[in-house]
């Protein structure tokens, strides 16, 4: 009868665990490994800033590259133009995605459902042509090269394992603070206006202010992503920004199980797997991922994370004999902050 009771403060420590194996990563892989699971890293921090808006806020973009790369560009023009340091380009390039994020959320939230996700295109596509077109800025087709690594405190992240330890360490801060944002009552709220926008606006919150203050917190983060992306790369072009980037993200969320903290971990760990290695012997590795995908919403329309969930529900289970069982289930009244069938959103 205490399985319940034991279960939950088990499980939060198993992410821990889970980021402390992975930490040790460099010292049983070589650099090929290390340098791909950074790439994980960094498509973990994209994919679960994406999560914000699609997962939680119910609000489907193919616009979120745009922030990756505009906080991308940023950091590199303030290095490459006017010669800054990386403890300047990091604040201004997060402060420029930022403000974006803000004037973008401000026109796409004007519309909902399909015309959000036509608006978060077209200002996507917006971006890609300024990146092709305005050479003075962003070189055009040729891109902004010539760029280098930050060495906090004298580390130097030119090393391959110096680097992945810093996004590791990284990811986890994000991954925590968004934690934090959806298990607030701001999360909650959030939540609220994903299932029942007309019932929050009459219990006197204010739905648009919600969608868009989650709308500038998403666009940070894919910020923190653009910045991580530029420092491994050394390098940003115009593709960064495509609407390719952005699919692939939302086939993360999908994938992993939208609506949840752990979801968009494990569906960008499966994009970027079948990116790199499936098409190393499949020329269209597209369609596999697209089979993939397929299969995820068919047998598995809560995405991976639901197996983990499974998982982490089974020692809770009640013995199905036990006595008593039945009546206490008939008469169980759910407890203050329980998760109830049809209960808006949660987090695995």
């Amino acid at each position: 009868m205490n399985a319940p009771h034991t279960a939950g403060p088990v499980m939060r420590w198993v992410p821990l665990a889970v980021a402390a194996l992975v930490a040790l990563l460099p010292l049983v892989a070589g650099e090929y490994f290390v340098n791909l699971a950074s790439q994980v890293l960094i498509a973990v921090v994209f994919a679960s800033s994406l999560n914000l808006l699609t997962g939680y806020g119910g609000l489907t973009s193919l616009g979120h590259a745009s922030f990756l790369g505009i906080s991308a560009y940023s950091s590199a023009w303030l290095a490459l133009k006017l010669g800054l340091g990386h403890g300047l380009t990091a604040p201004l390039a997060l402060l420029i995605t930022t403000a974006a994020g803000m004037v973008f959320g401000w026109i796409a939230l004007r519309a909902t459902g399909l015309s959000f996700l036509m608006l978060t295109l077209a200002l996507s596509q917006i971006v890609w042509g300024l990146a092709y077109r305005l050479v003075a800025v962003t070189n055009g087709d040729n891109g902004l090269s010539g760029l280098t690594r930050p060495h906090p405190f004298g580390w130097d992240l030119d090393v391959s394992n110096n680097f992945f330890w810093f996004a590791l360490a990284i990811t986890c801060a994000c991954i925590f603070a968004m934690k934090r944002l959806v298990e607030s009552p701001f999360g909650a709220s959030l939540r609220g206006t994903r299932e029942q926008p007309r019932r929050m606006e009459a219990l006197g919150y204010h739905v648009w202010a919600i969608r868009w203050a989650t709308f500038v917190l998403s666009s940070f983060f894919a910020g923190v992503a653009g910045l991580l992306y530029v420092y491994f790369h050394k390098y940003i072009h115009p593709s960064a920004v495509s609407v390719s980037v952005s699919a692939e993200a939302l086939l993360s969320v999908i994938a992993g199980g939208p609506g949840t903290i752990y979801g968009p971990v494990l569906g960008a760990l499966l994009v970027v797997m079948l990116k790199n290695f499936a098409s190393a012997y499949v020329e269209r590795w597209n369609l596999m991922l697209g089979l993939v995908f397929i299969f995820i919403v068919m047998f598995l329309p809560g995405g991976l994370v639901s197996i983990l969930s499974w998982f982490r529900r089974r020692p809770a289970q009640a013995p199905e004999h036990a006595p008593g069982a039945e009546a206490s289930a008939e008469g169980a009244v759910p407890v203050v902050g329980e998760q109830v069938p049809g209960q808006a959103g949660g987090h695995a």
